[in-house]
């Protein structure tokens, strides 16, 4: 095969797989014409996993797949086959977790060796061309592996079974009935707290990731236990990060992860799942705390969204790459030069003291990450300027800078729409709508919804993936876990009876094809999915949470609403089932525990009532969002639509009259009718859990 006539991913709708088009490597994508060729002409598979704003899946590219030598040997020894991880999670789950088996670190690109029946054998991560740093090179290690093949059948066959046996063990789970119980919280968040960073915030040390799920728990626990370490920890957390090179300081959102302790030094790519998740971490903090910058932050990383991954269609990208010009982080990085260049000497030489650029540069060169390590009031006390005077300045300099980088090539985008992270998304924007009070928000998760409930749904199915008019692959389970909940956040944000209706439509497929007769608990892929090698139900909370944990607090949260028994069951069945390893795994667990805490305590249900488009019921509306209450769920028992309280039992009996009014219910008992916005948001200020120890 030559460059230039391109490979058969040039059929493909995935940029990650389009980018690899032009490759001279005779790449296949996943599906049966690959595993054919394998088994026909007895050839092992070579498997490569990455996505589309990968920095290290783009230098194998450069080195390894552009390589018209290394390429001829994959050719010659290897059916070839290209994922894109963000498609086919399954596949990737799957031999992700034997490449941690088998070298004990995982990561992208991921590469494995697998048999003609498709059970891997041998994999790692990245692999350079030659032998370097005491890493083997790729060239000898597709030699190596395909001489072990060839001539020691035995041992490579026996080493897949092997494998195969401990890949099934992992995958399952140990059925335990523990006591569920506030405990299984409380030991969680000590165990966070022993691993937070004081000084810097988040856990452990460098690389650092944001987690999110881990500053909600500490948050819900900080809410039960008035404690302090808890509510410190994640106040550092969103502080540090909002002022470090982790959060885009001119044009909002959060890169993927930081290089360093101090959040200084950012891996460069944006995902969806991660601003969605830490806009909702921001709008809970600012809801506990009344923390100002909070509030910027998830302002500023909304319209993030809404600027540079919102899509003609109505959904939202799947990420922006690290690199433009084929160097990392080079669309976001300034010299002290530049800077003056752009806003003058006077104004270059405060936006630089202000945003830590350096002559001598803090990255690469004379490059700087920008960062804000100064508080507003500060700075204008050290520039001489009143807070005001320094407020409008920022403004000015800020919107001068970020004039002048759009002037720059842009990273690349990859523009492939996923049902589950565009869930996130919804559920995120609807938040941030209802809390900021911004309707461009709202409309924008509305049109979203719409799109997915047109475009990536057929009937009560729905596909992961959609791009260039196709939408393709079978949805997982988090696709119709994380929709669900986004429609769950839609709802309670518009009051719209159609968002209530599409979630239960979603939740209803979610339990038909994904529930486990057997055991409990949801399987990461649908019963009537391509069979693989082993079926999982997927456990960790990592950088987004699980099906499991988010189908959970689904369940929980509609029960709520519609009183439904089977809702309520299943939800309890899946938390016996993951007892054990929310005690033991905690951290691994995080979401999962936040629904624990959810189901411990009696949530609480704001029902409002009136006419929609009444001003006293957007107000009443408003103050149902008050302070930080996460165990809360708002229904709306509509004056022109008497048939809801057939779908939501809630709602029976809540007419109030003709004024709006607010109902507090919680363990089937409902307070007076609430009136007045003030009052009812002072309820929510004062609130405190009615916890139980146990709750079966």
């Amino acid at each position: 095969m030559t460059q230039g006539r391109g490979n058969r991913l040039a059929q493909e709708t995935s940029p990650y797989l389009i980018q690899h088009s032009r490759n001279p490597v005779d790449w296949y994508p996943w599906g049966a014409e690959a595993l054919e060729r394998a088994k026909n002409e007895d050839k092992p598979i070579l498997l490569s996993v990455g996505y589309a704003a990968c920095h290290w899946c783009h230098v194998m590219e450069r080195e390894s797949f552009e390589n018209e030598e290394i390429a001829g040997i994959m050719n010659e020894l290897f059916v070839c086959v290209k994922v894109d991880r963000e498609e086919r999670p399954d596949i990737d789950e799957l031999y992700m977790k034997t490449v941690l088996m088998m070298t004990g670190r995982g990561g992208w690109p991921m590469t494995v060796f697998l048999t003609p029946q498709a059970k891997p054998f041998f994999g790692g991560t990245y692999f350079p061309p030659e032998n370097r740093m005491g890493m083997a090179g790729f060239k000898s290690v597709l030699r190596g592996v395909a001489e072990a093949f060839r001539s020691r059948r035995e041992d490579v066959e026996k080493s897949a079974a092997d494998i195969g046996a401990h890949l099934h063990k992992l995958m399952g789970v140990r059925p335990e009935d523990p006591l569920l119980t506030l405990g299984i919280v409380e030991a969680a968040a000590r165990r966070l707290l022993e691993q937070a960073d004081p000084v810097c915030g988040g856990f452990g040390g460098a690389p650092k990731f944001p987690h999110p799920l881990e500053l909600e728990l500490l948050l819900r626990f900080h809410r039960r236990k008035a404690d302090a370490a808890a509510l410190e920890c994640v106040r550092v957390s969103l502080e540090k990060m909002a002022r470090g090179g982790l959060y885009d300081q001119l044009g909002g959102g959060f890169h993927r992860y930081s290089v360093d302790r101090e959040w200084a030094v950012p891996h460069f790519e944006k995902m969806l799942y991660d601003n969605a998740l830490l806009l909702k971490t921001y709008l809970a903090g600012y809801q506990a705390t009344g923390e100002g910058l909070y509030l910027r932050v998830a302002d500023e990383t909304a319209r993030y969204v809404l600027n540079e991954m919102s899509l003609p269609e109505g959904g939202f990208a799947c990420s922006q790459d690290a690199d433009s010009e084929g160097v990392e982080g080079k669309f976001f990085l300034w010299t002290a030069a530049e800077m003056r260049a752009a806003l003058g000497a006077k104004d270059g030489a405060l936006a630089c003291d202000y945003f830590g650029v350096a002559e001598s540069g803090n990255f690469e060169g004379r490059a700087n990450v920008l960062s804000a390590p100064w508080t507003d009031e500060d700075f204008a006390k050290k520039a001489g300027l009143s807070p005001a005077q320094w407020a409008r300045k920022r403004t000015h300099i800020r919107g001068k800078l970020l004039a002048e980088r759009n002037r720059r090539a842009r990273p690349g985008r990859d523009d492939k729409i996923l049902s589950a992270w565009n869930g996130l998304m919804i559920g995120a924007l609807a938040q941030a709508g209802r809390i900021l009070e911004e309707p461009d928000y709202l409309d924008a998760a509305v049109r979203a919804a719409t799109f997915l409930t047109g475009s990536l749904a057929h009937g009560k199915r729905l596909w992961r993936s959609y791009r260039a008019g196709q939408a393709k692959h079978n949805a997982y389970l988090e696709d119709y876990a994380f929709v669900t909940a986004g429609f769950l956040d839609l709802y309670e944000a518009t009051l719209e009876r159609r968002w209530i209706d599409e979630a239960l439509r979603f939740n209803r497929s979610l339990l038909d094809l994904f529930w486990d007769e057997r055991q409990g608990g949801f399987f990461f892929t649908s019963h009537d999915h391509e069979t693989l090698i082993a079926r999982s139900k997927s456990l960790d909370d990592g950088v987004v949470p699980s099906g499991n944990s988010v189908a959970v607090m689904n369940l929980l949260r509609l029960y709520e609403l519609t009183l439904d028994e089977g809702f309520r069951r299943k939800a309890v069945e899946t938390l016996r089932l993951y007892g054990g390893f929310m005690r033991d795994f905690s951290g691994a667990a995080s979401y999962m525990i936040c629904a624990l805490d959810f189901h411990l305590e009696p949530p609480l249900t704001v029902v409002l009532s009136g006419r929609l488009a009444d001003p006293k019921t957007a107000a009443l509306r408003l103050a149902a969002s008050a302070g930080f209450f996460p165990n809360r769920v708002v229904a709306f028992a509509d004056s022109r639509d008497p048939q809801a309280a057939q779908l939501m039992p809630v709602l029976e009996g809540k007419s109030a009259g003709a004024e709006p009014a607010a109902f507090l219910c919680q363990n089937s008992t409902c307070s007076a009718p609430v009136r007045s916005p003030r009052v009812l948001s002072q309820r929510f200020k004062r609130a405190n859990p009615s916890v139980r120890s146990t709750r079966s």
